[in-house]
C-alpha cells in the first residue's frame, strides 16, 4: 500500500474519532505532538545539508543566478494570480453577506517585519542561534555562503563537502522512518482538529471555509497544472501523482516547513528533480511562497468587507493584490503569518481590525487547504526549473 493511501486512511481515522469518539482525542494527540515533534527535528539539519550539498554541485555560479530569477520569478507572478483568485472566490460566494456587523474596538494584532528588517536580518549575526531558533532564511543564507566557500576552496574544501554530502543522505534516510509513522501521526492530529471544533461548531462559517478550499482547489488544478502543462511539457496527473505524500503531510500538520522533508522526498524519489534543484528551490519556497495564503487573503479581505457592509473600491482590490504579493516575502517564516498577512492587507484598504477575530478561529482550519497550496507551488516549482535546467529525470517523473 502506497504511503499516501495510508496517510488517507489515517486522515478518515481520525475524522471519525475525533467526531464520534472524542473522548478518546486527549490520549492519541501525544502521538500527533511527537510527529509533528520528529519533523522539526529533520528541518534544519536537512535544510542545511541538502541546501550546502546542492551548492556544491552548482560550481557555475551563472546556473545559481539562473535558479535563482527563474524560482524568485514563478513564486511571485503565481502569487498575484492566487490573491486574484481569491478575490474572486469571494466575490461569487459572498461569504460575509447578511452578518451586518457593527466594527467597535481594535484587533491587536502581532506587528508583521518591514522588507528593510527582513532583507537586513538575512545574514545571522550568529549562525548556531539561528539554527536554534529555527529561523530557516537565515540558515539558507549561511549555508548558501558555506556552499559557495566550499566551491572557492577548491580540493582543500573537498573533506567538508564530502562531509555534508554523507550527512544529506543520513538525513534522507531519517526523513524515510519518520515518514513511515505519517499515518498514525496524521490521525492523531486530525483527531484533535475536530474534536476541538466539532463538526456542529464549524458549520456557522462553512461558507468561507467552502469558498477558501474551492479556491485553493482551483489554483493547484488549474494554475498549477497550467503551468506544469504549457512551461514543464509534462503530464499534470503525473506531477500531483507524485506529490500525494506531501500534500497528505501539509494538510494535517498545517506546516510548509514542517512539510519540507516530505517535500523533497517526493520531489526527488517521485518527480525526478535533480538534488541540486531540489535542495534549493523547496527550501526557499517554504519560506517565500505564499499561494494558499495569497487565496486565503482575497477571501478574507472581501468576508470582512462584506461582513461589515463596506464596498471595495477598484483601488482598494488593486491594493490587495499588490500589498498580498509583497507582502509575503516579508512575513514568511513569521509563527501565524496568515494572520499578520491579513493584519496588513485590512489596514490597507481600511477594513475593521477587529474581523480578525472572526477567522481566528477556524483559522486552523484554512490553515490546512493553504498549507497544501503552498506545498504544491513549492514542488511544481522545483519541477518547472529543473525542467528548465534539463535536469529532469523523465522516466522517474512519468513512472510517478
Amino acid at each position: 500500500m502506497k504511503l499516501w493511501t495510508q496517510i488517507l486512511i489515517g486522515m478518515v481515522v481520525g475524522v471519525v474519532v475525533g467526531a464520534f469518539v472524542p473522548a478518546v482525542v486527549p490520549y492519541i494527540t501525544p502521538v500527533g505532538t511527537l510527529f509533528i515533534n520528529a519533523i522539526k527535528m529533520l528541518i534544519v539539519p536537512l535544510v542545511f545539508a541538502s541546501l550546502v550539498t546542492g551548492m556544491t554541485s552548482m560550481d557555475d555560479v551563472k546556473k545559481l543566478g539562473r535558479i535563482s530569477l527563474k524560482t524568485i520569478g514563478i513564486y511571485l507572478t503565481t502569487t498575484l494570480v492566487a490573491i486574484s483568485i481569491g478575490l474572486i472566490i469571494g466575490e461569487l460566494f459572498q461569504p460575509g453577506a447578511g452578518m451586518n456587523l457593527a466594527a467597535a474596538g481594535e484587533q491587536v494584532t502581532k506587528e508583521a517585519p518591514s522588507l528593510v528588517n527582513t532583507l537586513t536580518g538575512l545574514i545571522p549575526k550568529n549562525p548556531i542561534d539561528a539554527m536554534v531558533k529555527g529561523n530557516i532564511l537565515q540558515i539558507i543564507v549561511f549555508a548558501i555562503f558555506i556552499g559557495l566557500s566550499i566551491n572557492f576552496a577548491g580540493e582543500k574544501g573537498a573533506p567538508v563537502k564530502n562531509f555534508f554530502g554523507s550527512l544529506a543522505e543520513v538525513m534522507y534516510s531519517m526523513t524515510s522512518i519518520v515518514m513511515a509513522c505519517a499515518p498514525y501521526g496524521v490521525a492523531a492530529l486530525i483527531a484533535k482538529v475536530v474534536g476541538q471544533y466539532g463538526l456542529e461548531a464549524l458549520l456557522p462559517l462553512a461558507k468561507i471555509i467552502c469558498a477558501m478550499y474551492v479556491g485553493a482547489i482551483v489554483h493547484v488544478l488549474f494554475t498549477y497544472g497550467s503551468y506544469v502543462t504549457v512551461i514543464g511539457r509534462l503530464n499534470p496527473v503525473k506531477f500531483f501523482r507524485g506529490i500525494l505524500d506531501a500534500l497528505m503531510v501539509a494538510f494535517s500538520t498545517a506546516s510548509s516547513a514542517g512539510t519540507l522533508p516530505a517535500t523533497i522526498r517526493c520531489a526527488e524519489k517521485n518527480l525526478g528533480v535533480s538534488p541540486s534543484i531540489s535542495s534549493f528551490v523547496l527550501p526557499l519556497g517554504a519560506t517565500i511562497n505564499m499561494d494558499g495564503t495569497a487565496i486565503y487573503q482575497g477571501v478574507c479581505a472581501l468576508f470582512i468587507a462584506q461582513a461589515y457592509n463596506i464596498d471595495l473600491t477598484m483601488g482598494n482590490i488593486v491594493t490587495i493584490m499588490l500589498t498580498g504579493t509583497l507582502a509575503s516575502i516579508g512575513t514568511a517564516g513569521v509563527p501565524g503569518a496568515g494572520l499578520i498577512m491579513l493584519s496588513l492587507i485590512l489596514s490597507s484598504v481600511g477594513l475593521p481590525m477587529e474581523g480578525i477575530a472572526l477567522i481566528a478561529g477556524i483559522d486552523r482550519v484554512l490553515d490546512m487547504a493553504r498549507t497544501t497550496v503552498n506545498i504544491s507551488g513549492d514542488a511544481m516549482t522545483a519541477v518547472l526549473v529543473s525542467r528548465t535546467e534539463n535536469e529532469l529525470d523523465e522516466e522517474i517523473y512519468n513512472a510517478s
